[in-house]
């Protein structure tokens, strides 16, 4: 297996997951609009293809940002693998009321355990710490520059799920709020 095999792999084991899993999710009561979900999921297109994809590679953006080592490879790998990972632990624990746009389910509970414990907003941190993975193994400064497009689609949507989240359960999401992190976990 080559090194970018080694951050493929999760990838698309997180893609079978999440395809899987959106099977089994409750009613929307409801949602974002369609220019606000687009709007963000653009950006993350944007940035996951400045991360994956070669075509910059001729360019300024395609030159090595690191000096290459295997020590920074393997970082890579098992940030990837630990991103993936912390994102199929988040979704597993949000079950029922998970949806890849900004929603409300019917019955939405606000969920405290696994990494919601301690991150508001673990799926993105968990992304975001594979993607961080994947451009340490890719080693461009296109994946530089799709990573910082991707944290940024993420915190617009997390603050705007967080909007959502304190107008339906008020003080209790106030109360997770002061006891959690918004991408990293308060301790």
């Amino acid at each position: 297996m080559t090194l970018h095999d080694w951050i493929i792999v999760p990838w698309i084991a997180f893609g079978a997951y999440w395809l899987i899993s959106a099977l089994k999710t409750r009613a929307t009561v409801r949602r974002e609009s369609f220019f606000a979900r687009y709007g963000v999921m653009l950006v993350e297109v944007i940035g996951f293809t400045l991360v994956f994809s070669s075509d910059l590679d001729g360019s300024p953006l395609g030159r090595h940002f690191l000096p290459h080592t295997s020590g920074i490879s393997v970082l890579g790998i098992v940030l990837t693998w630990l991103g993936v990972g912390i994102a199929i632990w988040a979704r597993y624990h949000l079950g029922q009321f998970w949806s890849g746009r900004i929603t409300l389910k019917e019955g939405h509970q606000l969920i405290r355990t696994g990494p919601y414990a301690r991150l508001r907003h673990p799926i993105y941190t968990g992304l975001d710490l594979a993607a961080i993975g994947s451009a340490l193994v890719i080693d461009r400064w296109r994946c530089v520059a799709g990573v910082c497009v991707i944290m940024l689609g993420f915190i617009v949507k997390a603050k705007r799920e967080e909007a959502l989240l304190a107008g339906q359960f008020g003080e209790a999401f106030e109360e997770h709020r002061k006891l959690t992190g918004f991408l990293l976990p308060r301790l």
